[in-house]
């Protein structure tokens, strides 16, 4: 068979793959805390057609000749860099303004977002829309009373919960911190749908700490974090591999071609 033929197949595999990774960051254009994606190719190993010799007996160095035999995805990379903020006034939304991510717990395993979007539960736990339980500073769920002796509650920049009391005379309590995660290697986290991520053997353990404190970003509440996809972009690079994906498929055709005149020379 002709070599170009299988260099053209994995074209079609690589490209179409590129366009799966771009199908997916334009569906999620408008999902909360998303972080674009994209990919890189490689070549693949090289046939040598003959070797490279040096200089000798009067004669000059000749270089070697080599065949190339088709392209493979080399890497899948994602974008960190923070999305657009999105004001929407609801008291339970928070968004996350520089590095670092909020973390939540489903029994005892522990993951990470940047979605903000939070709801309470009868009990007054703080949750993800998914209903696992937002942690706290030092450990354990947060959870803000429903009962009636709480008028209002407040998240500062930094974290920190503020109560108030329906009891004017009661002081405001603050005794609750956002807990915030980083890591060493953010490409090393895996995500695990649901705006969640975990932890990987390259992503490094999580550093713990809290909002506005070294590296970690501040907490805006009523807001949301957009996705950071540029559907320009998107758009651009759907076209490119779209065409590559249609050129693959052309050297397959011109290969049939070929074996099929080469079929009909015994004719």
């Amino acid at each position: 068979m002709l070599p170009s033929l299988y260099s053209g197949i994995s074209g079609l595999r690589a490209n179409q793959q590129k366009l799966n990774v771009v199908a997916n960051n334009i569906a999620n254009s408008s999902t909360t805390g998303f972080k674009t994606q994209s990919m890189n190719f490689e070549d693949m190993i090289s046939q040598n057609l003959s070797d490279p010799s040096a200089p000798s007996a009067g004669l000059g160095g000749i270089n070697g000749k080599q065949s190339g035999l088709g392209v493979k995805v080399g890497s899948i990379n994602t974008d960190f860099t923070n999305g657009s903020m999105q004001t929407t006034n609801r008291n339970l939304d928070f968004a996350l303004d520089g590095t670092g991510y909020f973390v939540v717990k489903s029994g005892d395993q522990e993951y990470y977002t940047r979605d903000g979007n939070f709801v309470l539960d009868k009990s007054g736990n703080l949750l993800t829309q998914d209903g696992l339980y937002v942690q706290k500073k030092g450990g354990g769920n947060i959870n803000i009373p429903v009962d009636g002796t709480i008028s209002s509650f407040s998240v500062g920049k930094d974290g920190t919960i503020t109560l108030k009391y329906a009891d004017s005379t009661k002081p405001s309590t603050s005794d609750q911190q956002i807990e915030l995660a980083s890591f060493q290697n953010e490409g090393g986290l895996v995500k695990m749908g649901g705006n969640l991520y975990s932890t990987s053997s390259n992503s490094g353990n999580p550093v713990y700490g809290t909002a506005g404190d070294g590296s970690f970003g501040d907490i805006n509440q009523g807001m949301l974090e957009m996705s950071n996809v540029d559907l320009a972009q998107q758009f651009t690079d759907m076209i490119i591999a779209q065409r590559a994906f249609q050129a693959n498929g052309k050297i397959i055709s011109t290969d049939d071609e070929v074996l099929q005149d080469l079929v009909n020379l015994k004719r």
